[in-house]
């Protein structure tokens, strides 16, 4: 009972978190011609209310598709036409044709914050909160006596996942609906996990026709399902097969009952996918924290390349970043290597891949978020970067102080509800020993215990106190991200190089990602299949 209601309280405050963020401004808030993102999803139930199912996503004289064309998956456009008539129900002038183009007043703006808050509500925290209580084991120890709510280490990971600011400003503040598509790929994520695989695949195909970007998750997914369905000891040949061809008729079926109106035709159909696909647009948009916009800084790949051939070197690299990761899953598909292959396909994406927003970096950072509590501080240290890389996008938004805001709230949250987060294995080991002692060695700890002192500890205790380089490390790229927040909102730009802070943003992101890539496809390549094959031989 007393769990029940912590997690009623976690979930409530974190609903409470997304509502304060409500009150700020969205994109493109009084800002014609164009708007923004708020307008583009208003815009999209006018479409889908006022015209034919076979007309949304082609241009015509009622649906200029210069002017926010829809360009997300038919589920997307399906949410929108239930949207457009609970607007129309509401106040007909929010979704008129043609006559309701950048409307803004305080009712619409409730209606639509409201929208975003009940997906949220329905999809995203009930997707968290089952993965969270579902895939690990948890224990009712307490952290330490400093948690004076009497959190378990369950109730903690579910705070830390629901309160990480970077999804509930874009969705609640920039205006997005990232929570449904995210939420059915965590609940798809936990439900795989617990080997159901036809339903977790069914989800899955939820997310994937609700956001395109989904793409980024579908490698490990396919690679954990084959692998865990490769014939050996335990699983016959029969076996296997015949669960693949379930999972196969499952995930065709659902595609084709979502894509069913739009197989009508071939016109239609192939003007629907080029709409999710627009190469058109480029390698990038903005100032996005990947390695193509940090080399165009100093080599102008746009114009050097055609947007064709950027496509195929992006391909080629995207692949190659990837593929050892899902190799590595399909021959150990363990639970732990599925979501470190999430995190280390999706940033592989968001790093080489073509036509990358910066919103995209969520895609790595809710997998991050369900590996947080196996390896809390890189996990912590990514998500404050991921959050800071969106930091010209929420400047540009007038969101800069809910930016400041929920990032100086999250950073002292987490270290406050996790004392441990650097000391973690250490202090894991000596929780059952004396209170007292505890404290001191935490103090040790702090001080860098001298070279000395150190002789006296077994190897293993060795590596533990190399963490202290990883503080100092962490530290000073906290500083550099404190410093850029400050410089990007106060000083003035060079007339010369306007968006030379926006780029040193992106650039210091990048870097960061690129050590992220490299040290969590390490954990998945080398550490998780070494415990592996040393669990398998001490099970012999």
């Amino acid at each position: 009972m007393q769990g029940k209601l912590q997690l009623a309280f976690i979930t409530s405050f974190a609903i409470l978190l997304r509502c304060c963020i409500t009150y700020h401004s969205h994109s493109g808030e009084g800002k014609p011609p164009m708007y923004g993102d708020y307008e583009a999803q208003r815009h999209w139930q006018e479409i889908t209310l006022n015209l034919p199912l076979n007309k949304w996503y082609i241009n015509t004289t009622d649906n200029d598709l210069q002017y926010w064309g829809l360009d997300y998956p038919p589920l997307t456009a399906y949410h929108s036409l239930l949207l457009g008539h609970v607007a129309n129900r509401i106040d007909p002038s929010f979704v008129k044709l043609r006559e309701s183009r950048g409307f803004e007043n305080a009712a619409h703006k409730h209606f639509m914050r409201l929208t975003v808050l009940i997906a949220d509500i329905f999809i995203y925290l009930p997707a968290i909160i089952y993965f969270i209580i579902n895939s690990h084991s948890w224990d009712n120890r307490q952290f330490s006596e400093s948690n004076i709510f009497k959190f378990t280490k369950r109730d903690i990971a579910v705070l830390i996942a629901l309160i990480y600011p970077g999804l509930i400003l874009i969705d609640h503040g920039h205006f997005q609906y990232n929570c449904v598509s995210l939420g059915f790929f965590v609940t798809a994520v936990a439900v795989v996990l617990q080997d159901s695989f036809v339903i977790g695949s069914i989800l899955f195909v939820l997310a994937l026709n609700y956001k395109q970007m989904e793409l980024y998750h579908a490698l490990p997914f396919f690679f954990y399902i084959l692998g865990r369905h490769t014939p050996n000891k335990t699983r016959s040949w029969s076996h296997c097969i015949r669960m693949l061809i379930y999972i196969s008729f499952a995930v065709l079926l659902m595609f084709y009952v979502i894509w069913m109106p739009f197989l009508k035709s071939r016109d239609l159909f192939f003007s629907t996918v080029s709409r999710l696909f627009p190469f058109s647009r480029g390698v990038f948009e903005d100032k996005v924290a990947n390695i193509w916009c940090a080399i165009n800084v100093f080599y102008k790949l746009r114009q050097i390349f055609t947007n064709e051939q950027l496509a195929k070197i992006c391909l080629i690299m995207t692949t190659c970043a990837v593929l050892p990761s899902c190799i590595s899953l399909y021959l150990s598909p363990m639970r732990n290597a599925f979501i470190l292959s999430l995190i280390n396909s999706a940033l592989a994406f968001f790093l080489f891949s073509f036509q990358v927003h910066e919103k995209s970096i969520l895609l790595v950072a809710v997998p991050v978020l369900l590996h947080f509590h196996n390896d809390p501080l890189p996990c912590f240290w990514f998500l404050i970067i991921s959050h800071f890389s969106m930091l010209p996008l929420f400047i540009k938004d007038n969101l800069y102080l809910a930016y400041i805001g929920t990032i100086i709230f999250y950073f002292y949250s987490v270290f406050w509800i996790w004392p441990d987060l650097f000391y973690n294995d250490r202090t894991n080991n000596l929780l059952n020993k004396d209170k007292s002692k505890l404290k001191n060695r935490i103090k040790q700890y702090k001080k860098n215990i001298v070279l000395s002192d150190l002789l006296n500890y077994k190897k293993s205790d060795l590596l533990n106190y190399k963490k202290s380089w990883l503080l100092l490390a962490f530290y000073g790229s906290i500083s550099g991200v404190l410093l850029l927040s400050i410089i990007n909102q106060f000083v003035k730009p060079p007339e010369r190089y306007p968006d030379l802070f926006a780029l040193l943003v992106s650039i210091y992101s990048c870097g960061h990602f690129l050590i992220f890539f490299v040290y969590f496809n390490y954990i998945q390549l080398f550490v998780f299949r070494k415990e592996n094959a040393a669990s398998k031989i001490k099970s012999h």
